[in-house]
């Protein structure tokens, strides 16, 4: 008896096996394991460091001098263009613009998206099987059009249809007995000016974000959505608790996108207000980094704010995945499989 429980005590001090949690197994290094690496990671490590890191850590040195970009001559001056840049009224003027463009443009696109999307995609009729309305491919080829088009076209034909002499907005409204708008310039007022250029950027790209949750929904079980109508959930009801939850990760990724395309929107404000519009209302960091380089030859001072811009779409993707943390995104899966074993083990529990 003492036998056995001695062999039975040694026997559990013994190191379990690495699929039990000890120390793992190391495989040998071979040659096909040598090139797999080298291929899938280090060469794509390769690009990244060559192409990003290595430009981002150029433009850090150049922003601390005072290169004017058409000669060899410079002189390093530390960090004086990041302190002229914040005390530079219309830098900081242009930063708040593009805070404002990466607050509503990637919100109001995401939404008007998803509301596509659904109802493409789930808002047919209420009884029978779960389907999307009548002509849904119709609707997905027209509201994927105004993406197809180049942004810089997008832009000038909307700063044609905002012309305050002959333009087709101010030519409707006319018609339909609105006076007061017949020479109104709508990107030449302080008031209307930045949300006409957001207007347009929102037009430009909900298209292709609509046809991008199309297809995310398309993944959603269909089991899922015929359950909710037999509960009696609603429309709205189903895409907050179901859709939203299930593409979840599609609109993060999404968000981020937008809120880049936001930060920058150069093409698009280029396009229809080059002069910043009145009193800056409109001047966007790369509009402001442009003319500094190319109009007053200060490529050391624009590359600084090359810089700045990069930090600030960096903290905005973290902000981004942070409140995509805290409200419970990341770990859901990892959540959901311990309440599946459980169930497994009770129901085993229960059968024997």
């Amino acid at each position: 008896m003492k036998d056995t429980i001695l062999k039975a005590e040694t026997a559990s001090r013994r190191p379990e096996p690495a699929a039990r949690g000890g120390r793992p197994w190391r495989r040998k290094l071979t040659f096909d394991r040598v090139t797999f690496f080298l291929a899938f990671l280090g060469l794509p490590l390769a690009i990244f460091v060559i192409f990003v890191l290595i430009p981002f850590c150029q433009a850090i040195f150049w922003g601390m001098t005072d290169w004017r970009g058409f000669s060899p001559d410079y002189n390093f001056v530390g960090f004086d263009n990041f302190t002229k840049m914040f005390e530079d009224d219309i830098f900081l003027k242009a930063l708040r613009n593009v805070a404002l463009l990466a607050a509503f443009v990637p919100l109001v696109t995401l939404t008007l998206a998803l509301g596509v999307a659904v109802a493409i995609t789930l808002g047919g009729p209420s009884r029978g099987p779960v389907r999307g309305i009548r002509g849904a491919s119709f609707y997905r080829i027209v509201s994927f059009f105004p993406y197809v088009v180049p942004a810089i076209i997008v832009g000038l034909i909307w700063a044609q249809m905002y012309d305050p002499n002959a333009g087709l907005l101010n030519g409707v409204l006319t018609g339909l007995g609105l006076d007061r708008f017949d020479t109104f310039a709508w990107l030449g007022e302080k008031a209307t000016a930045m949300p006409s250029v957001m207007f347009v950027i929102i037009w430009g790209l909900v298209g292709f974000y609509a046809v991008l949750f199309i297809a995310a929904i398309k993944g959603v079980p269909a089991e899922l959505y015929e359950a909710a109508r037999i509960d009696g959930a609603g429309r709205l009801r189903t895409t907050v608790s179901i859709t939203l939850p299930a593409i979840r990760d599609s609109v993060q990724t999404a968000y981020i996108y937008l809120g880049i395309a936001a930060l920058d929107a150069f093409v698009y404000v280029q396009a229809m207000v080059p002069n910043g519009g009145p009193d800056n209302s409109t001047l966007t960091i790369s509009q402001r980094l442009f003319n500094v380089a190319f109009a007053k030859q200060q490529f050391g001072y624009a590359t600084a704010m090359g810089v700045v811009l990069a930090v600030v779409t960096l903290v905005f993707a973290a902000l981004v995945f942070l409140v995509n943390r805290l409200t419970g995104g990341e770990g859901e899966s990892k959540k959901k499989a311990p309440g599946a074993k459980a169930r497994r083990a009770a129901a085993e529990g229960g059968a024997g």
